[in-house]
């Protein structure tokens, strides 16, 4: 099979399309065969070799590529034919997604959107399950914060936000008001604005929570109050925890009950899927170039 890896851990140039051997599954795995992988920024770190600098996963000679995947189940524990999506999250390994199979653990996947093409079924896995953990950490009626509101994590954290009953300050590109106030925010405040005196203008005493999709730091967290919680969906270094405010840096984790939970919301239109443009596995690298440079809004897509 065909499959995309990074070797020379120097950014897209360092991506090979490779021939290797179709994966093999074991007992409690699923072999996939991969319709679509959607490209996120996490790729493009890993290809450019900054989860090995920051300490994130050990150096290797080859790292497979992709998080994200649709396709139809091949060989395991489940059904032959069965649309699944599934959620590759282990660092490391040296085949993924951007596949033509792709083995993963059976707790990694689950059942695709029904009615839903498997195109945009691979786009959310990732992004949705990193703000849905995130989110476990505040209740209905709590107003909170988050940035990045017109990316990945952060457009589906305000979706799921307005879902669960909170009130949503996003912030987001000036050009992207329209998109957030779409996906359901109540509040929006421009990139270009002081963050924390515009979110305090709105709540004087701070918000509750801050999810800090755009990893903005302490410019974001001073928008939050005394003894509020602060979720730092990244890696990279942890904030410092100022004035009683609990910092969570999370790392998103594969899960069938979470995963599950995010095809019946896509399936009653909770959550929504962008697709930005779908690429051949041959020119995945054009895909990454083009995320590296910023400003993508809806998820490119790997195309075996």
């Amino acid at each position: 099979m065909r499959a995309l890896v990074a070797r020379k851990l120097a950014g897209p140039d360092a991506i090979q399309l490779i021939e290797t051997p179709i994966p093999e599954p074991a007992e409690g795995q699923v072999r996939i065969k991969v319709a679509a992988a959607a490209v996120n920024p996490v790729d493009v770190a890993v290809s450019a070799g900054l989860l090995v600098q920051s300490g994130l996963t050990a150096a290797r000679d080859q790292f497979g590529l992709g998080w994200d995947v649709a396709g139809t189940v091949d060989a395991g524990d489940l059904p032959p034919g069965t649309a699944v999506i599934g959620l590759a999250d282990l660092l490391g390994r040296p085949l993924k997604t951007h596949a033509e199979y792709v083995v993963l653990d059976t707790d990694a996947v689950a059942k695709a959107p029904a009615g839903m093409e498997l195109i945009p079924a691979s786009t959310f896995a990732l992004n949705a399950s990193t703000a849905l953990q995130a989110l476990r950490a505040f209740e209905g009626g709590q107003t909170i914060l988050i940035t990045g509101a017109a990316g990945g994590v952060g457009g589906y954290a305000v979706e799921l936000a307005k879902h669960f009953g909170l009130t949503v300050i996003a912030t987001a590109g000036d050009q992207d008001e329209d998109l957030v106030r779409r996906l359901g925010a109540d509040h929006f405040i421009a990139r270009s604005k002081d963050l924390p005196t515009e979110v305090r203008r709105i709540v004087p005493a701070g918000v509750d929570g801050l999810v800090d999709a755009a990893v903005l730091g302490i410019a974001a967290q001073e928008a939050v109050r005394n003894r509020g919680r602060h979720v730092h969906p990244q890696g990279g270094p942890r904030p410092p925890q100022l004035r009683g405010i609990t910092v969570e840096q999370l790392f998103v984790q594969s899960s069938r009950d979470d995963l599950e939970q995010l095809v019946h919301l896509a399936e009653s239109g909770v959550i929504s899927t962008r697709v930005a443009d779908t690429y051949p596995l041959e020119d995945a690298a054009t895909a990454y170039k083009r995320l590296a440079k910023g400003g993508v809004r809806g998820r490119l897509v790997i195309v075996p």
